[in-house]
């Protein structure tokens, strides 16, 4: 079975090119039935928290549907929100291409094969719990989510360590979450109103203005 990815194709050239600097559009009128699919694969052929590199190598790599940029935000907001990241992404991805039905449609596209494999496993899993090799089989099946998770992790939150503020944030929030127990409803009431004030518009750099060209008298 080929699982290499496709080649991402180059930016466009030419009078036809956005001008530099221009935020990327979505592309315009993606077929449902692709959408559909695309979100069907995922998550037949996602496990546990490596959905998150399924999902930025369909989106990002293969579709080119999301940036870099557009995903990470994406995925911030889905982390932020109740629920699972990969509904969350779902439902924000095909909103943003296809509108309300494009959400409902990619929700019904990631879901469905889960909920079906779920139902089949659990019956399954149920009669052979003690069956050593099956457990021996889960926990491979979970190394290798904890394997594709950390990978992904490293790949599109490189961006999040530019300056040291970042790493500060970062630290303090697993602090919280993973040694003092702190509830994560109270980590977002304290944490991200910090992070929000730090990086207001009124903070950040303006942008940069071409010089001006002098004239030759």
């Amino acid at each position: 079975m080929n699982t290499s990815l496709p080649p991402v194709e180059a930016a466009p050239t030419g009078p036809d090119a956005p001008p530099p600097g221009a935020a990327p559009t979505a592309p315009a009128k993606v077929p449902m039935a692709e959408l559909f699919i695309t979100f069907l694969i995922i998550g037949a052929t996602s496990f546990g928290g490596g959905v998150v590199a399924y999902l930025r190598n369909a989106l990002v790599l293969q579709k080119g549907w999301l940036d870099e940029e557009r995903f990470l935000s994406a995925l911030e907001i889905s982390q932020a929100l109740p629920g699972l990241n990969a509904t969350n992404m779902a439902i924000i991805v095909g909103d943003r291409l296809r509108g309300v039905v494009g959400s409902v449609v990619a929700f019904l596209g990631i879901t469905l094969p889960g909920a079906t494999l779920v139902m089949v496993l659990g019956v399954l899993y149920a009669s052979n719990a003690k069956n050593p090799y099956v457990n021996a089989a889960l926990i491979g099946v979970g190394a290798a989510a904890v394997g594709m998770l950390t990978a992904v992790t490293f790949q599109i939150g490189r961006k999040q360590f530019g300056k040291w503020i970042d790493v500060a944030i970062i630290l303090v929030t697993v602090t919280l979450i993973n040694y003092l127990h702190v509830s994560l409803i109270w980590v977002l009431l304290t944490v991200g109103p910090v992070a929000v004030f730090i990086y207001r518009p009124s903070q950040l750099e303006p942008p940069s203005v071409p010089p001006k060209q002098e004239t030759v008298p």
